[in-house]
C-alpha cells in the first residue's frame, strides 16, 4: 500500500524528496570535500549518514569522509575504498545511531558517472544513492547541478540528476 501511495503521489507531483539535508550540513560537508581535494589535485568523498523516514525518504545528518575511515582511500588521486575500512564505518554508525543513507564524491569535470563508478558502487545494495559533485566541489554545488544516481543491483543504475530538488531537497 505504501508503495502504491508513493507512486500515486509521484504522479501528482506531491511525493516527498528521496533525500533531505539541512543546508548548513550540506554546505559544511561540501566545503570539506573541496578542501580534501588538495587544491583540485585528487578526488574526495564521504559516506552520508542519517535516518530513514516512514515515507521512504532519507535525512542526511552527517558526512563521514572516506579518508577518515580509510587513510589510503584518496592516495591514488581517485577514490579507492578498501574493505578493511567498513568495520570503522559501522562502528561510527552504531555510535551515532545512524545508517548510511547515500554517498557523495567529487569529479574534476562534470557530474556524470564514470565506468568505475558504475562498476564499483560504494554500497553495492539496491536502493543505494550516489551523488557526484562536479569541478572538485567548487562553486557551491546544489541539487539540480549535481549527479544523483540510484543503484538498482546487478550493475544497473537509474539517474535522477534532472529531478533536482524534487529528488534531493536542502532545507533550513
Amino acid at each position: 500500500m505504501a508503495s502504491f501511495l508513493s507512486t500515486l503521489l509521484g504522479w501528482l507531483g506531491l511525493a516527498p524528496p528521496r533525500l533531505r539535508c539541512r543546508a548548513s550540513i550540506w554546505n559544511d560537508g561540501v566545503q570539506q570535500l573541496a578542501r580534501r581535494t588538495l587544491g583540485a589535485r585528487r578526488e574526495s568523498g564521504a559516506y552520508l549518514l542519517g535516518t530513514h523516514r516512514p515515507d521512504g525518504s532519507r535525512d542526511v545528518l552527517d558526512f563521514i569522509y572516506y579518508d577518515d575511515v580509510d587513510p589510503e582511500a584518496l592516495s591514488t588521486g581517485i577514490v579507492t575504498i578498501r574493505e578493511t575500512a567498513l568495520p570503522r564505518l559501522w562502528e561510527i554508525c552504531r555510535a551515532r545511531g545512524y545508517g548510511v543513507v547515500a554517498d557523495v564524491h567529487v569529479h574534476p569535470g562534470g557530474f556524470g558517472q564514470s565506468e568505475s563508478d558504475m562498476a564499483n558502487p560504494v554500497m553495492p545494495r539496491a536502493g543505494h544513492i550516489a551523488l557526484i559533485l562536479p569541478h572538485f566541489a567548487r562553486n557551491n554545488p546544489q541539487p539540480g547541478s549535481i549527479g544523483m544516481f540510484e543503484f538498482l543491483g546487478n550493475g544497473q543504475w537509474v539517474e535522477h540528476s534532472g529531478k533536482g530538488h524534487k529528488f534531493f531537497r536542502l532545507g533550513g
